[in-house]
């Protein structure tokens, strides 16, 4: 697996990273067994670099991750989040105590002292992001994070966090069917020697061979209520992605494969974070990395799924609560 820098400064990582958003059940039931098995593709293949959070199955991603990492012995490089506070509607807090609180119980769950990376998940928009930034300033001088990140954040915020302190990650959705990114953070990232780190870079499964469907997703998957995943958006989103599926096949790829080699072709400093529950599904994103696009590859992927091709919007009302806007 090719390596690339986790921020200016920041440790080597394998180009690809792994999410573990899945282990803790948002897209239907799935074991430990399962997402340890999962871990191990993961590590075999040269990924490590993981990424969780503390919401994720409500510390169950954590645990299952620090508990492969303490059997298995792997100098893995760990990224985890604080900031969303569950409920309906959501809310969000960026309290010092609370960030502080969340740490803690994380580095339990991880069974370690130390993350290399911390993120704000969602910014309280009450709290000044300089204040945040100053914070885990401090959380750096202490030892207990390597360095922070935001996520889902607009540009004017990467801006001013890092003139504060040093970010080493901003970690944003995006792939073919989410292009918002494109309008500042990428640039603003590679401006400031920032990591831009993708995640659901494969269509939350759209991007793949075997596409979801709707109507076989179990109870507590998050798509459900997506309205790219709603009729009448999903049959025309399965319907333009089958010619990017085409494509991939004549070119001898998968459809996975060659959709996060167009993320990795966008610039040096992407590193997407695709998740499975299975090994499996992993297998289909192997060599993406050493895959290298033409210019003829490039128009005709983009001719294929032109930016904004896709149909609805990637959340509903309330996921969408938190995500900065700023277009």
């Amino acid at each position: 697996m090719q390596q690339r820098e986790l921020g200016k400064g920041g440790p080597q990582v394998s180009a690809i990273g792994f999410g573990c958003l899945s282990f803790g059940g948002v897209f239907g039931a799935t074991n430990e067994a399962a997402s340890r098995a999962a871990l191990d593709a993961a590590w075999e293949a040269g990924i490590t670099f993981y990424d969780t959070a503390n919401i994720y199955g409500s510390g169950v991603s954590e645990t299952v991750l620090g508990n492969w990492l303490a059997d298995r012995g792997h100098d893995a490089v760990v990224a985890t989040k604080v900031g969303i506070v569950t409920g309906h509607p959501r809310g969000f807090n960026n309290s010092q105590s609370y960030i502080r609180a969340e740490l803690e119980a994380s580095l339990r769950r991880l069974k370690t002292d130390h993350v290399a990376l911390y993120y704000i998940h969602r910014r309280q928009q009450d709290i000044p992001v300089e204040e945040v930034a100053g914070f885990m300033a401090r959380l750096e001088e202490e030892g207990k994070i390597g360095g922070y990140g935001l996520s889902e954040v607009a540009p004017h915020t990467i801006r001013r966090a890092h003139a504060e302190h040093p970010l080493r990650a901003v970690q944003n959705e995006y792939s073919l069917w989410t292009r918002l990114p494109e309008l500042g953070v990428i640039r603003a990232c590679a401006d400031l020697g920032v990591a831009f780190v993708p995640f659901s870079p494969l269509a939350r499964g759209m991007l793949t061979d075997a596409q979801p469907d709707p109507a076989a997703m179990r109870a507590g998957d998050i798509r459900v209520s997506m309205p790219r995943f709603e009729e009448p958006n999903f049959s025309a989103n399965r319907a333009a992605i089958e010619g990017f599926r085409t494509f991939a096949a004549a070119k001898g790829v998968t459809t996975a494969a060659l959709a996060l080699a167009w993320v990795l072709d966008r610039g040096a400093h992407l590193i997407p974070i695709p998740g499975t529950r299975t090994a499996a599904h992993l297998n289909e994103w192997l060599g993406a990395d050493s895959l290298v696009l033409s210019d003829a590859d490039r128009s005709e992927i983009d001719r294929i799924l032109p930016p904004g091709f896709a149909h609805g919007d990637r959340y509903d009302a309330g996921q969408n609560i938190g995500p900065e806007r700023y277009a």
